[in-house]
C-alpha cells in the first residue's frame, strides 16, 4: 500500500502486520544500540514509541555509514543511496511489503505524524562533513555541525511529540527542540573525546583547544601535560548547561508522556555532564555512563512532571 498525506491517520489504529514487523525490527535496533534513547521512549504510548524507534533506526543507518570502515567515496555513495530511500519515503512510494523494514516503518511514521523529513537531509549533510574530515575553528562552526546531526533529530522528534493544546510559546517549540539537541550533542562530544581522537576526529573548536593548550589532542588516558584540560572541559560544560537551560523550555509545551520521555533522555545526559564536570579526566580513561538505578530515578522524575513544572515556574518568573 502506498502512503498518502502525512499526519492524517488516527494513531490509535493498529498498522497492518508487515508494518508492525518493520516497527519491531526498528525497536530491536533501538534497544540493542541506544540504551539511553530506548530507556526514554518506553515512556511513550505505542504509536509514538514505534515512530521514535523508526527515527532512531534510520538515523543509526546514517551514522553507521559515517563511522564504518569504508573509504570516503564508498561512504558518500552509501549516504546518497540512503538519501534516495528518504526521497522514496517523502514521495510516499514505499509499500508495506518493501524489503527494507526501516523504510517501511519510517514511511508509516511519516504518514501518521507530521515529520519534517528534511531533518534527515541535514543529518546526512552532517555525516558528509565527517566523511570530508571537516574541522571546526569556532563554536559557531561546530554549532552548524551539531544542528545537522542532533538539532535536526530534535525537530524530527517534535513531529512525533507534538505540542499540548493551548501551550504557551508553542511557536518556539522547534527552536527549543533544536537547542536541546545541541546540548545533547555537545555532551556526547565531551564523553567521546578519547574515542573520537583514536578515530582521527576532533570536534571541539580549534580556537578553544588552542586557548586551553590542548591542540595536540587526546590520544592517551592522561590530559595534555602543558594544557589546562580541566579548564577546557569546564568551559564546554558551562556552554552545554546554558543550552540545556534553554532547550528545557520545551518540556512545558509537551503532553505529560512526551514531556516525560524528553525529560528522561535529557536528564540522563545532564547527569552525564555532572559526572564529567566532577571528574573531567574520566572522559580520557573510558566511557562515562550512568548506572541503571540512576536512570530509573531520572525516568520517574520526568514522569512525575517535576522537571516540566520547574521549567514553567522559572519561565513565569522571567516573563516580562
Amino acid at each position: 500500500m502506498q502512503r498518502g498525506v502525512k499526519g492524517t491517520v488516527d494513531t490509535t489504529t493498529q498498522p497492518p502486520p508487515p508494518v508492525q514487523a518493520a516497527y519491531s525490527y526498528c525497536e530491536a535496533v533501538t534497544a540493542r544500540q541506544a540504551r539511553n534513547f530506548a530507556y526514554g521512549i518506553r515512556l511513550l504510548p505505542t504509536a509514538k514509541r514505534q515512530a521514535m524507534s523508526a527515527l532512531y533506526a534510520f538515523s543509526r543507518r546514517v551514522d553507521d555509514i559515517g563511522d564504518g570502515g569504508l573509504g570516503p567515496e564508498d561512504k558518500r555513495s552509501r549516504l546518497e543511496a540512503t538519501r534516495e530511500v528518504l526521497d522514496r519515503v517523502r514521495r510516499g512510494t514505499v509499500t508495506d511489503d518493501d524489503t527494507d523494514p526501516v523504510a517501511v516503518a519510517l514511511a508509516d511514521a511519516a504518514h501518521r505524524f507530521p515529520l519534517p523529513l528534511e531533518g534527515f537531509d541535514e543529518l546526512i549533510d552532517g555525516v558528509l562533513m565527517d566523511v570530508r574530515g571537516a574541522a571546526y575553528e569556532t563554536w559557531d562552526d561546530l554549532r552548524v555541525y551539531c544542528r545537522c546531526v542532533a538539532g535536526a533529530i530534535g525537530r524530527l522528534s517534535l513531529g512525533v511529540f507534538g505540542t499540548a493544546p493551548g501551550a504557551r510559546e508553542a511557536a518556539r517549540a522547534a527552536e527549543y527542540a533544536d537547542t536541546l539537541g545541541l546540548a545533547l550533542q555537545l555532551t556526547n562530544i565531551l564523553r567521546d573525546l578519547r574515542e573520537d581522537a583514536a578515530n582521527g576526529r576532533s570536534y571541539l573548536p580549534a580556537e578553544e583547544l588552542a586557548k586551553f593548550g590542548c591542540s595536540d589532542g587526546f590520544r592517551t588516558a592522561a590530559p595534555p601535560v602543558d594544557g589546562d584540560f580541566t579548564g577546557l572541559v569546564q568551559h564546554q560544560v558551562r556552554r552545554a548547561r546554558a543550552l540545556f537551560a534553554e532547550g528545557y523550555r520545551l518540556l512545558p509545551l509537551l503532553d505529560r508522556r512526551s514531556g516525560a520521555c524528553v525529560a528522561a533522555m535529557a536528564g540522563i545526559y545532564r547527569r552525564l555532564l555532572d559526572r564529567i564536570e566532577r571528574d573531567p579526566g574520566a572522559v580520557l580513561r573510558g566511557r562515562v555512563s550512568l548506572p541503571g538505578h540512576e536512570k530509573a530515578y531520572v525516568a520517574v522524575r520526568g514522569l512525575s512532571g517535576l522537571d516540566a513544572r520547574t521549567v514553567s515556574r522559572r519561565s513565569e518568573r522571567t516573563r516580562p
